[in-house]
């Protein structure tokens, strides 16, 4: 029988890992060897929707007639930054993490990942083209990554880190801070505006939300599963560069008449500060300085 080609290269150093190690078996699902991790790809599984079962039909009117013109400033530029964000995360799934990880079970979370990533795309397509209606100013969202710079440093952020010959341990850390930092502040941007307004928008980010909370916890899981974890000054040093590259995007993309915003924001870095001990350092003084 003819040998069976390795999924990806290891590293030297990985070859010890049970995430990255070659596995002859990653072929058949089954015998689960972390229930954990299957837990967790069942949890994704009964969590699937789609894009059809959100109604935009009062959103335009409430768009048009009621949000401000700041408000209406912020979600556009929420909404371009998403638009493009989740086709990044889709290009290392694809590219990186799936052939890098040899667990079957891991495989399948990172499968429904990939479909439901693409619902996500999908989602803010949709809105954007029910919103915005001049057609130059829709192909400027689009192709925020290329035409909104605080759009574009976080892309670019999140983009270095596919191509990387970093450790898998930084490059799965980094998109857990893209899942768990720059998307938090957006989400909670948009829960902001709960109040009775833009129903498609408010469903649809709170469906969103949920799948990107489930994406950044599956991240810290499988880091507290690797034997050579990061030094704890690594992982600062990768948290606080996102942190610092999200405020950014914050302070640009928010007007400073939206007052009451800063608390909602605040929200996202208490969350990013539970989850650090999964990486085993605590980041509560730190992301708040």
């Amino acid at each position: 029988m003819a040998a069976i080609p390795t999924a990806s290269a290891v590293r030297l150093e990985e070859c010890d890992e049970p995430l990255l190690s070659p596995n002859p078996d990653r072929f058949c699902m089954f015998p689960i060897r972390f229930p954990q991790i299957w837990e967790m790809y069942k949890k994704a599984e009964a969590s699937f929707w789609t894009a059809e079962e959100v109604d935009l039909s009062q959103d335009l009117r409430h768009w048009e007639h009621t949000l401000t013109s700041e408000e209406r400033h912020f979600v556009t530029h929420v909404l371009a930054f998403f638009a493009a964000s989740d086709g990044i995360v889709l290009e290392n799934l694809a590219g990186r993490f799936m052939c890098e990880v040899q667990l079957p079970e891991a495989r399948a979370f990172y499968g429904f990942q990939i479909a439901i990533e693409n619902i996500h795309s999908e989602m803010y397509s949709l809105l954007l083209e029910t919103y915005i209606k001049d057609s130059a100013a829709k192909s400027r969202l689009f192709r925020a990554i290329e035409t909104i710079p605080c759009v574009a440093r976080k892309a670019e952020w999140a983009l270095r880190w596919i191509d990387a010959s970093q450790t898998f341990a930084e490059r799965l850390l980094a998109f857990a801070c893209v899942e768990g930092i720059f998307f938090s502040g957006s989400f909670c941007a948009i829960f902001w505006l709960k109040r009775g307004l833009m129903p498609g928008l408010t469903f649809s980010n709170e469906l969103i939300s949920r799948d990107e909370g489930l994406h950044c916890d599956f991240a810290c899981l499988l880091y507290s599963l690797l034997n050579a974890k990061l030094s704890e000054e690594r992982v600062r040093e990768i948290v606080a560069d996102a942190v610092d590259i999200e405020k950014e995007f914050v302070c640009d993309a928010l007007p400073c008449a939206l007052v009451g915003m800063s608390a909602r924001s605040d929200e996202s870095v208490h969350r990013v500060c539970r989850r650090s001990a999964s990486w085993g350092i605590e980041l509560q003084q730190d992301v708040e300085a």
